[in-house]
């Protein structure tokens, strides 16, 4: 054999080597992938406040955003799990409990009749809610199976001496399509206004929009709860998010928490997908917000 042909046949053993290495490579990274959009992230934040009442010191709330009809096992088993697990003292829902292009209202009530057993249970409309038919449908059979359905109303709750005061916002998109962003900052703003008055208690708000942050700030909110940004479907890291709803490229607000003065925003990366069906490292999450009675 000349040396022509070793040669050659040590590249075509080099290429074929490359192309082996490189379709190993690509099946992790697939397969990594998958496994990173069927598990659930767990993430713990503590949020400590000088005016919590101190009956309310070590309150657990589980946060559920953006299911779109998403079923983790049957029946949502193995969400129910998880929530059963931490034991929270409050559940809550933030919007887009169903996807409007698939709409599923079993799917969801079998979801919500199941978190109910677990802890009591509040719920807000998100915009597929509002881009639903079946709307009317759902609230009522989540109404029906014990849900809160808070949707622009409050209720208090007490814990020994002491309450808290827990708003709900109704999706914007029900009756405010036409607005500009500053009409809509300002409708919200009266509408919480209206809702928390001057009584004086520690207020959560549940909200589907992160994007109106500055409005709660400036409303009296303690703690919003939102999500709506899919954690920005695709993650870079030390970056965040590429993209999310009503806010564009690069959001302000993807996932974590944001302060403003008094105010705290926990944003939920959310469970499910809608338009885009994967995301990229940015796991479907519950986060699991724990309130603290701040001495200091």
């Amino acid at each position: 054999m000349d040396k022509t042909e070793k040669s050659r046949r040590r590249q075509r053993t080099l290429i074929a080597l490359l192309i082996a290495w490189g379709a190993i490579l690509a099946s992790a990274v697939i397969g990594l992938c998958i496994y990173d959009n069927y598990r659930i992230a767990r993430t713990e934040i503590t949020v400590a406040d000088g005016a919590l009442p101190p009956s309310f010191d070590g309150y657990k709330i589980a946060h559920v955003s953006d299911l779109h009809n998403r079923e983790f096992g049957r029946g949502s088993e193995r969400l129910l799990s998880i929530l059963e697990e931490e034991r929270p003292d409050m559940i809550a829902i933030t919007g887009d409990l169903i996807d409007s292009r698939r709409t599923d209202v079993d799917a969801a009530v079998t979801f919500a009749a199941g978190a109910v057993k677990i802890a009591p249970t509040f719920y807000v409309t998100g915009n597929h809610e509002a881009a639903s038919d079946k709307y009317g449908e759902l609230a009522e059979k989540l109404a029906g199976v014990g849900v809160a359905v808070i949707d622009d109303s409050s209720a208090k709750i007490y814990r020994r001496s002491g309450c808290i005061l827990i708003c709900g916002l109704r999706d914007p998109n029900f009756d405010m399509l036409g607005c500009t962003p500053d009409e809509r900052a300002a409708a919200v703003r009266d509408k919480l206004c209206a809702m928390i008055g001057d009584g004086g208690e520690f207020v959560i708000l549940l909200s589907h929009r992160p994007e109106l942050f500055d409005a709660y700030a400036s409303s009296g909110v303690d703690l919003a709860l939102c999500g709506h940004a899919h954690g920005g479907q695709f993650r870079i890291p030390f970056i965040g998010g590429v993209y999310a709803p009503d806010q564009g490229f690069l959001p302000k607000y993807d996932a974590g928490i944001y302060e403003s003065g008094r105010c705290r925003m926990a944003v939920s990366r959310g469970l499910g997908n809608s338009v885009i069906p994967f995301r990229l490292n940015n796991s479907p999450e519950l986060l699991i917000l724990t309130l603290k009675r701040d001495a200091g």
